[in-house]
């Protein structure tokens, strides 16, 4: 499987165990933090699928780095509010820094590419 493959596919899964975790978090915050997860968990799958496409895909990967950034940061805040336990907290992290290897290698092959 390629990095390109490998992202998308490593991404949706994330997606698949982390939305029904969302919907446990309490009423208040599901829809200011866990919107911003679910939607940024959107936007970044939604990127990489487009990355597959387009000709210039340095800077929609560079894009993507950011948004998993802004992710992590959302991530660990569900944690430290005890939205997510620490368990749950260290898997999403560890998947969010795989899709993340995938990327950077993705973006390495792409400015080798003339």
């Amino acid at each position: 499987m390629s990095d390109k493959e490998d992202a998308v596919t490593k991404t949706y899964a994330l997606m698949l165990w982390l939305f029904p975790q969302i919907g446990k978090f309490p009423r208040e915050y599901r829809y200011i933090l866990g919107d911003r997860i679910e939607n940024g968990l959107l936007d970044i799958l939604e990127s990489l699928i487009e990355a597959r496409f387009v000709r210039d895909k340095e800077l929609l990967l560079r894009s993507t780095n950011i948004s998993l950034e802004k992710m992590r940061y959302l991530i660990r805040m569900s944690k430290d509010l005890q939205f997510i336990s620490i368990k749950k907290y260290e898997y999403a992290s560890k998947e969010i820094n795989q899709i993340g290897s995938c990327v950077g290698a993705w973006l390495k092959k792409v400015k080798k590419t003339p």
